[in-house]
């Protein structure tokens, strides 16, 4: 206030140009893609400038008028994808002993995660595309870390980081972010149970973390390898999410069990509902 008319009239017409922001997008594809690309829409309405980096093959991640996109190869094809994912998709539906579910989740889950991990692999090794990220100068990333490419893109560009989710397995969120989840109060995913649980309820819901452990060495510890390789220093897959600035929890208070948050964790709800009028 105790500088020149000109200046402050200056810092005010600035004031526009610094609303807008220049955002990095490293989605996930699928159903993360859906909710993510509506939030996308209306941040380019509100005049920041995007830019998505998805692969050549993808099942929703697709080029439009109104998303900058830069694509890059894959070394698999959109036939090879498409079994992939329809093979997961139909196993959701079957039924079976808790023992044999584990197992074919597992089996599936060596399959798509191997896929995913192709797809990063070709994305970080890229030096064209990376060139061009490191030139661009953006101000943040967006990404769901439900896999951690774009947190690896992060690190290495130094990027604050935008995260948008509704969960990661094995309650990695939880631990890259040093929030308390007890076994005895958060119910866990396939558990059916409830926050009130008896004393066997909650041994139940401690024994489904265990598979947990197994799921994850498959998934993750391959990206943490990845990662080290890239960055060239030992990383693990939670100090990787541990860089993000915020969390866009896809969740509601009212729709779900109560559980501890930290402070950069946001309840945002709503995202992954449809806008339309429904038939009778």
């Amino acid at each position: 206030l105790s500088a020149s008319p000109p200046v402050v009239l200056l810092l005010l017409s600035l004031l526009g140009l610094a609303a807008a922001g220049k955002l990095l997008v490293v989605p996930v594809d699928g159903s993360h893609w859906l909710s993510m690309r509506e939030l996308l829409d209306l941040l380019q309405q509100k005049g920041h400038e995007v830019v998505v980096v998805a692969p050549k093959v993808s099942l929703h991640i697709k080029p439009s008028k109104t998303i900058v996109m830069k694509t890059y190869p894959v070394p698999f094809t959109q036939e090879e994808m498409d079994k992939v994912f329809k093979g997961s998709i139909m196993d959701l539906f079957k039924g079976g002993p808790f023992l044999e579910r584990v197992i074919r989740q597992y089996q599936q889950a060596k399959k798509t995660s191997a896929l995913f991990l192709a797809t990063c692999t070709h994305l970080i090794h890229n030096k064209e595309l990376l060139s061009y990220l490191e030139e661009s100068r953006f101000d943040a990333i967006l990404t769901d870390p439900i896999l951690p490419c774009g947190a690896i893109v992060a690190k290495y560009l130094s990027l604050p980081s935008i995260y948008f989710l509704q969960q990661i397995p094995c309650g990695l969120e939880y631990q890259a972010t040093q929030c308390p989840n007890p076994p005895s109060y958060v119910p866990r995913v396939f558990t059916e149970l409830t926050d009130h649980m008896t004393f066997l309820q909650r041994v139940k819901n401690m024994l489904y973390d265990i598979p947990n452990f197994f799921l994850c060495d498959v998934v993750f510890q391959p990206y943490a390898e990845l990662a080290s390789e890239f960055l060239e220093r030992e990383v693990t897959v939670p100090d990787l999410l541990r860089q993000a600035s915020i969390w866009l929890v896809k969740l509601d208070f009212v729709l779900h069990f109560p559980k501890p948050l930290m402070p950069n964790m946001v309840l945002i709800s709503g995202v992954n509902c449809a806008y339309k009028k429904l038939s009778q």
